[in-house]
């Protein structure tokens, strides 16, 4: 009930955004849904999640393609030093671009994307990158500046193999949902004993 009335009252005005992500902690999916809802980025598709504590300025200049993953980043579509140079050098200038996300793209946790720039579709910010320039469609990028490093579609094929070992592959193919709340324990204890072995007593 409380979760409710702070999505609401954050929807209906960003003031209360810090309530909600504090006393509602609201997914990454249901942090996107309010954003959509109050209609804060130009254009939203369907199945994004966003990190309640992402950093995202110049929500106007934001277009989202279908499922956009971001990780606890910061996406800027203003360059602030603008400020200063226009007060040192007695100037009124504007320094802002344009972001687009377009499809299935994700961002990793603490990378930076930067104003003017256009990532995928079907491409990966790794952790930590700071993004300057366009990803080209299904690259992985990373480092500072970000560079290509592998394509998506290798990582899949990876994945896919990888995931073959596995002893809880079965669960993974049996949840509904990216998280399944009846799932997660005994996924969470066959991860751990994978990795670890038995707990000791």
């Amino acid at each position: 009930m409380l979760t409710k009335i702070l999505r609401n009252l954050a929807i209906r005005n960003a003031r209360f955004e810090g309530l909600y992500r504090r006393f509602g902690s609201p997914s990454g999916l249901e942090w996107a849904e309010m954003i959509r809802a109050r209609g804060d980025f130009y254009a939203m598709g369907e199945h994004c999640s966003i990190d309640p504590h992402a950093v995202i300025e110049g929500r106007a200049t934001i277009r989202l393609g279908n499922n956009v993953r971001m990780a606890t980043c910061s996406i800027f579509c203003h360059d602030g030093s603008v400020n200063m140079i226009n007060r040192a050098y007695g100037l009124n200038l504007d320094k802002v671009g344009k972001i687009e996300l377009r499809d299935n793209v994700f961002i990793g946790f603490q990378s930076v994307i930067l104003p003017g720039v256009t990532i995928g579709p079907n491409a990966i910010v790794a952790t930590g990158s700071v993004v300057r320039s366009d990803v080209a469609e299904g690259d992985i990028v990373a480092g500072v500046p970000a560079k290509p490093v592998g394509r998506v579609e290798k990582s899949v094929e990876i994945l896919k193999a990888k995931n073959q070992q596995y002893p809880w592959r079965h669960l993974i193919e049996e949840r509904q949902d990216e998280f399944d709340a009846d799932l997660e324990p005994k996924l969470q204890r066959m991860r751990v004993e994978y990795f670890f072995g038995s707990k000791p007593e």
